[in-house]
């Protein structure tokens, strides 16, 4: 994102390239309520449900290039110049969980702002738990890179207009945006620090490389901003060969980011809605975050 001080306003103005899009405009054009049906039933004896009381926190738009793109944003109701944290849904879209965990951050200080990323493409909530490979096919499968880099800087642009100190802006991201954290800490100079929650770190071969052409491991020496990678040792779908090869390229490539593995966790060990929530990982996880973002001036 090139950005430049327009002196007469004593303001920054924010401008943002145009993505290749692979549809023009948007089919989603608001968030949807409650879990998403694909993340399967909810736990209610692990869930954690944050409130509002003493936040503002609602759905917004986000302008972008072609149109506005639906988004769910929570900062304290009181005061301004909040460090800003970029939050990165998961394959199931902006739904409760992610609107949860940007009350958290909020609670703790930060301007949150989760956009929805497949809003092109389709509803991620209409799918049920059977139909997740109908979900990947339709929607996930047909998100470019490119167009989710455009969006998450026009995200850090609606910040700086509204309360976000963007000297102080990160990322995190939860599976499907795990990877994305990776892939924005390469792609955007300004970001302080990223966090990538179990994203997948190798090709896969079932994606379209021409819409997303490159995995997290090619990406490691290019990173602008440090990762602090949080992966479990059992998650079934991020295979700890694959982990491991990534923290050898960090290492070749120098770079202060790095990984930490909870050897008993499963994938989606923070989702506390779900079957695999791991308490102790995900709140040492949390703690992590938190120290990580200060420790690189996202705090």
């Amino acid at each position: 994102m090139e950005r430049m001080r327009d002196d007469s306003r004593n303001e920054i103005v924010s401008l943002i390239p145009d993505a290749p899009l692979s549809r023009r405009g948007f089919v989603m054009t608001s968030l949807a309520t409650g879990f998403a049906a694909a993340a399967g039933p909810v736990n209610a004896q692990t869930m954690i449900k944050t409130d509002t009381t003493g936040l503002d926190a609602k759905e917004v738009k986000i302008p972008t290039q072609d149109g506005e793109m639906p988004a769910y944003a929570a900062m304290p109701a009181q005061g301004s110049n909040f460090p800003v944290v970029l939050v990165v849904q998961e394959i199931f879209g902006v739904h409760e969980h992610i609107k949860d965990l940007c009350r958290r951050f909020a609670k703790a200080g930060h301007l949150a702002v989760a956009p929805a990323l497949y809003a092109r493409q389709g509803d991620p909530s209409k799918y049920t738990m059977q139909e997740i490979p109908k979900l990947f096919a339709e929607i996930v499968s047909k998100v470019p890179d490119e167009q989710v880099m455009s969006d998450l800087d026009a995200s850090f642009a609606w910040a700086e207009e509204n309360k976000g100190d963007v000297a102080k802006v990160a990322v995190t991201g939860f599976c499907w945006g795990g990877r994305i954290v990776w892939l924005y800490a390469a792609h955007q100079p300004e970001l302080k620090a990223g966090v990538a929650w179990y994203g997948p770190l190798v090709r896969n071969p079932q994606r379209d490389t021409a819409l997303q052409p490159k995995p997290p491991i090619d990406l490691a020496k290019d990173l602008k901003a440090p990762v602090l990678g949080l992966y479990g040792g059992k998650d079934q779908g991020i295979p700890n060969d694959t982990v491991e090869m990534m923290q050898a390229e960090l290492k070749k490539a120098n770079s202060k980011s790095m990984i930490h593995v909870y050897p008993d966790a499963p994938h989606g060990f923070n989702a506390d809605y779900r079957q695999s929530y791991r308490k102790d990982a995900a709140e040492d996880g949390w703690k992590r975050m938190m120290a990580w973002f200060k420790e690189n001036g996202a705090a």
